[in-house]
Order: structure tokens, then C-alpha cells, then sequence
């Protein structure tokens, strides 16, 4: 069974999943097997590598250690063609729907084509949607748009219909590494009721609490980074 056939039958179950984030420039290898066996442990479904930058030139290594130490599906989180990577099970092709840089929209996926035909990587089509978290998050850096308003969730959820619309498999709700606020539990709430297809959610969600506050509130999965790689202990409180 595929990711997205997996993704599709726990939606189809309520059964909600957690992805925990990786990025190759904050790897501290000398705990990588402590890391590993600190996500086997918790209840994370799926592993995300990637960021908005990325210098590291290690992600084929780091992907190769997680999967000799853990069962989970391992899917590219990439913020450009660079992050691309044979060794992983899949990748989230994303298109920041939420901007008008048209490199983000369209050029990185034309460029990222011919490195994915040379693999086997399960490709994820993903509306990603950048909503303002009450700081500068990096991918606004990075991307040069601009995150659209917390307080508009109408049109927020008009941007996720339109993704849905276009044919993307998933969309994904994004308030920025290390955002101030996450996004609004009525945001989620509008856009789940507003598609059909699977519901992520990330950014700015530091304790379990916030974590079921969305999936209560419509996400099929919530993907946590900072929180865990700065206290490895998070699911033990």
C-alpha cells in the first residue's frame, strides 16, 4: 500500500497521524540513535525531513540512519529541488498556493522533474498554504511572499478549495517553524469542513495539548519539529 493509500485509509478511519520533523542543518549526530529511538517511541506515524533552507549535504546519510532504525514511512519535507533525496519513501511536492512567486508555485516542481524520474520516490502532490503565526517564519524569508492573514479564514479556505481543485492530494496549513502563534483552531475548522482531501497541520504547536486541539478540530495530521528536537521527553509529559 502507498503513503497516500495509508493516508487516505486512517482519514477514512479518523484515525489521526503525526509526523515529526527533521531538519538536516539542526541534526546533532552524535544523538541521532537516541533521536530515533526517542520517535519510535512516541506516537508518530510518519518522519519528515527537510526545511526551508537546508546547507546540509548529509541528507542521504541522515535518511539512511532513520531507516535502519525505525519501521516508519520516511517522506521529503523539501524547501527546493537541492532537498531531493533517492533514499527517502516519498515526497510531499509542494506548491506555496498561499504566494505569487512563481518559483515557488511551478519553478522548483519543473526543475525537481528530472531528479525525480531517476528515483522511486512516492510523489505527494501538496497545496502548502503559509498563514501569518505573529513572526517572520523562515519559509517567508526564503519563499519572499507573504503569509496570508490569521484573521481572514474565508479566504483561507477558498485558497485550500482551490488547491483541492487543481488536483493537489493534500493540503497543508503552515504557520512557520518556530511561529509565535499556530494556526487558529476556526481555521482549521473552516477548511476541514471546506475539502475533502487529507488535512495537515503545522507550526508554532509546542505541547500535546495543541496537538489534540487540532486534530479535534479537523486535522487528519499535525507535524511537530522544534518542540521535539529541543526537548526529546515531549510525549512523556
Amino acid at each position: 500500500m502507498s503513503i497516500y493509500q495509508k493516508i487516505l485509509q486512517y482519514k477514512a478511519k479518523n484515525k489521526k497521524m503525526l509526523a515529526i520533523l527533521l531538519d538536516p542543518d539542526k541534526i546533532d549526530w552524535s544523538g541521532m540513535d537516541k533521536l530515533i529511538t526517542r520517535i519510535n517511541q512516541s506516537p508518530a506515524t510518519h518522519i519528515f525531513v527537510g526545511g526551508s533552507l537546508v546547507l546540509s549535504t548529509k541528507i542521504d546519510d541522515l535518511i539512511v540512519k532513520i531507516k535502519q532504525n525505525s519501521s516508519l514511512p520516511v517522506v521529503l519535507f523539501p524547501g527546493n529541488p537541492s532537498q531531493i533525496s533517492g533514499m527517502a519513501d516519498g515526497i510531499l511536492f509542494l506548491s506555496l498556493i498561499s504566494g505569487r512567486n512563481p518559483d515557488f508555485l511551478i519553478e522548483h516542481q519543473v526543475n525537481a522533474v528530472p531528479i525525480l524520474k531517476k528515483t522511486k520516490l512516492e510523489v505527494i502532490s501538496t497545496g502548502y498554504i503559509l498563514i501569518d503565526g505573529g513572526n517572520q517564519t523562515a519559509v517567508a524569508r526564503v519563499s519572499q511572499t507573504k503569509p496570508l492573514d490569521a484573521n481572514n479564514s474565508d479566504y483561507i479556505a477558498q485558497t485550500a478549495q482551490a488547491g483541492e481543485m487543481l488536483g493537489n492530494q493534500m493540503i497543508y496549513l503552515e504557520a512557520g517553524s518556530g511561529a509565535l502563534n499556530p494556526v487558529s483552531l476556526e481555521i482549521i475548522q473552516k477548511v476541514s469542513k471546506n475539502i475533502e482531501i487529507p488535512l495537515i497541520v503545522g507550526g508554532g504547536i509546542c505541547n500535546k495539548a495543541l496537538i489534540q486541539q487540532a486534530f479535534d478540530s479537523g486535522a487528519d495530521m499535525v507535524v511537530i519539529g522544534t518542540a521535539f528536537e529541543n526537548n526529546l521527553i515531549f510525549f512523556d509529559a
